[in-house]
This record gives C-alpha cells, sequence and structure tokens, in this order.
C-alpha cells in the first residue's frame, strides 16, 4: 500500500536567506546571470546564457509577454494627509483599481490629489469604495484629468515604477526614484501587453544574443499574458494553507500559443515555462478550459500539472505561494536541497537575482 501524501503546512516553505543575497541591482548583462541547473539530483552551476545547450530542437518556450505599468501614484487627501496608490488593474477609460497606502481610510467620495492634483500639474480621482466588494483588498476609483487623459496615459505621465518591497531605491519623502537601470532592466526585451504591477522575472534574463541562439538550436517560442499583481508579494498568513484566499490575475493566451503547444506535443517536444506566472497561466487554461480570464489558481505540493514539462525560475520569498508551486513542480525536497546549495554557492535572489530550471516530478 502506498504510504499517504505528506501535508505541508506554512512553515514548511520557511528558510533563512542572509540579506546580502538579495538583489539590489540587475547584473551588467542579462545574461550574464548565474543559472542553477536543478534537473537532477546533483546541480550543476552554469551561466544564463548556456540555456540553449541545455534544450532540445523541438522545444517550446512559453513567455508571459505583459509589461509593467508606471502604476505607483503618490499624492495627498484633502486634509493633506499623503498617500500612495498602486493601480493594480484599469477597468475602463477613467475608473481604476488600486491599492492605498494612507494614515487613515478616506470615505467613499473622497476627493484624493494626485501628482499634485488638477491645480498643481496632476490629477484628481474620487474614491469610489472597496473593490470587488465591501471586505475587498482594493479601492476603486475614479480618475479626473483636466485634459480628459486616460489612466493609461495618467499613469505615464506621473506614475513610478512599483519595485518590490525588497529593492532599496529610496530618497527624500520616501519614494522610489525612476532609475535608469530599473526603466529598462525590470522590464522583459519582449513586453507587449501593459497591465502589470510586477515584472515576470525569470523571463528579464533574456537578451537578444540568447534568443537568437534559441531559434539557431531549433527552440520554438510562443507566448502568453497574464498580467501579474501586487498580491505576488503578500505573504501567505495562515498556517494551515488551505485557508489562504489566492489574489486574483487576468490572463489569455492567444490562439497561436494554443496552436503551437498542440504542435510541441505531436513532435514530442517539451514545453519550457518561463517564470511561475507562465505556469500559472497553462495550468488555469487546463484546468477551465479557458483561454482568458481571471484566475486564483494555488499551486501547492499535490497538484497535478498538465502542461509545462520544464520551468525556469528566479528564486523567491520564504513562505511565498511561489516557493510552494516550484516546489509542487520539482518536488519538495528537491526544491529544499536546491535551496541549500543556491544559499552556500551565493546564488542572488529575487526580482534581479539569478534564475535556475527545473524539470517536473513524475508520480
Amino acid at each position: 500500500m502506498a504510504s499517504p501524501a505528506p501535508t505541508y503546512t506554512l512553515s514548511d516553505f520557511d528558510f533563512e536567506l542572509p540579506p546580502a543575497l538579495i538583489a539590489q541591482h540587475p547584473t551588467p548583462e542579462r545574461s550574464a546571470s548565474r543559472l542553477l541547473d536543478g534537473r537532477t539530483a546533483c546541480p550543476a552551476d552554469r551561466i544564463f546564457r548556456d540555456l540553449p545547450a541545455l534544450l532540445d530542437p523541438g522545444d517550446l518556450l512559453v513567455f508571459n509577454d505583459t509589461q509593467v505599468l508606471r502604476a505607483r501614484i503618490f499624492g495627498e487627501k484633502a486634509s493633506g494627509g499623503r498617500l500612495e496608490l498602486l493601480i493594480e488593474r484599469v477597468l475602463d477609460a477613467q475608473q481604476v483599481v488600486a491599492h492605498m497606502k494612507v494614515s487613515k481610510k478616506p470615505a467613499p467620495g473622497a476627493r484624493l490629489h494626485l501628482a499634485g492634483g488638477a491645480a498643481g500639474g496632476g490629477f484628481d480621482a474620487i474614491l469610489l469604495g472597496r473593490w470587488p466588494d465591501a471586505d475587498g483588498p482594493l479601492f476603486r476609483l475614479a480618475l479626473h484629468a483636466p485634459d480628459g487623459a486616460t489612466p493609461w496615459e495618467l499613469m505615464q505621465r506621473h506614475g513610478h515604477l512599483p519595485l518590490p518591497p525588497y529593492i532599496e531605491r529610496q530618497q527624500a519623502g520616501g519614494q522610489d526614484p525612476d532609475a535608469a537601470e530599473d526603466a529598462e532592466r525590470y522590464q522583459t526585451v519582449f513586453a507587449a501587453r501593459p497591465g502589470a504591477v510586477a515584472a515576470p522575472t525569470a523571463a528579464l534574463h533574456f537578451d537578444p544574443p540568447v534568443l537568437d541562439a534559441l531559434q539557431a538550436r531549433g527552440v520554438q517560442r510562443a507566448s502568453v499574458t497574464l498580467h501579474v499583481g501586487a498580491g505576488t508579494f503578500q505573504p501567505v498568513k495562515t498556517e494551515n494553507l488551505a485557508e489562504h484566499r489566492m489574489h486574483s490575475e487576468w490572463y489569455d493566451i492567444p490562439a497561436a500559443t494554443l496552436a503551437a503547444l498542440e504542435r510541441c506535443r505531436q513532435r514530442g517536444g517539451r514545453v519550457v515555462a518561463v517564470g511561475t506566472t507562465t505556469v500559472r497561466t497553462l495550468e488555469s487554461w487546463a484546468r477551465s478550459g479557458q483561454a482568458q480570464g481571471d484566475t486564483r489558481i494555488f499551486i501547492t505540493p499535490g497538484f497535478e500539472f498538465q502542461v509545462a514539462d520544464l520551468l525556469l525560475t528566479n528564486f523567491h520569498l520564504p513562505k511565498s505561494t511561489l516557493m510552494m508551486l516550484v516546489s509542487a513542480f520539482a518536488g519538495y525536497d528537491q526544491v529544499r536541497q536546491l535551496y541549500a546549495h543556491a544559499i552556500a554557492a551565493r546564488y542572488r535572489f529575487f526580482s534581479y537575482g539569478d534564475a535556475m530550471l527545473l524539470q517536473r516530478q513524475r508520480p
């Protein structure tokens, strides 16, 4: 009789990480980052530009082509109290959904002055209420610009890149400066569809020379879109994983990508998911049959993957949903060993850190 599958709790995904290993800046070249080949019991230390040699002709790389918005906007309440918005989603030509950081939350109907307000070269917003319901974690706002600019245009004019909380870019007032390196490097070279507040970080390592080498080797490419939300950084607070409420993110899989996936299977190639966001997108489609929509998929050990064979991913936060996903994909014990190796070998962690290549564990 087979032994029962282990039951995991939040504490099982914790680990000690020296703060010095949290990457604060990208490597000088995208593909110069390190790559831990963790497909077998004996991991191999490589450089990311070695990736093409690790894949086979006929394999299919699937990228997330989302583009990070300049979604962080500073302002104040009518009373003068400072606030910060992180626009998570654009609903229409005027309304947005956003996280709000403020000492005391204003009431529905309150007018907020953003980027100096309408009288100071910025714009105003009216707070409409919580979203998606009265207990929702986000706020729905109507933006009012003097010239009728759309939310997209207002973010481009007045917004700041929403760097992850563990990347320190602080100046007077606590606002993030828009460093040139971040404007270029906290965005993938193939970002095409605006809507994310965090980058699909595994894809940040790709540059034109690596893409050219992959094409020359006969590795195919396809794309999906998942607009990464700020919830990707929110810690899991319940020891019992079944009690965690996963954040919602919008995804889309084009018909061309669905066709590419089918051709890959027919020729016996492997599907290589670039990043956990791509895995979540592909597995959401596999489970629901819907090529577009919102997903709250929460992947933990015991999950049965249906699409991805290999996963290219960065190193993730302790106790995070992403740590749980990679453990489900490659096996809990394997991932623990890989993280121990990465820490001992001084790999760089998180968004601007290094990457690893994982193989899906088979039952």
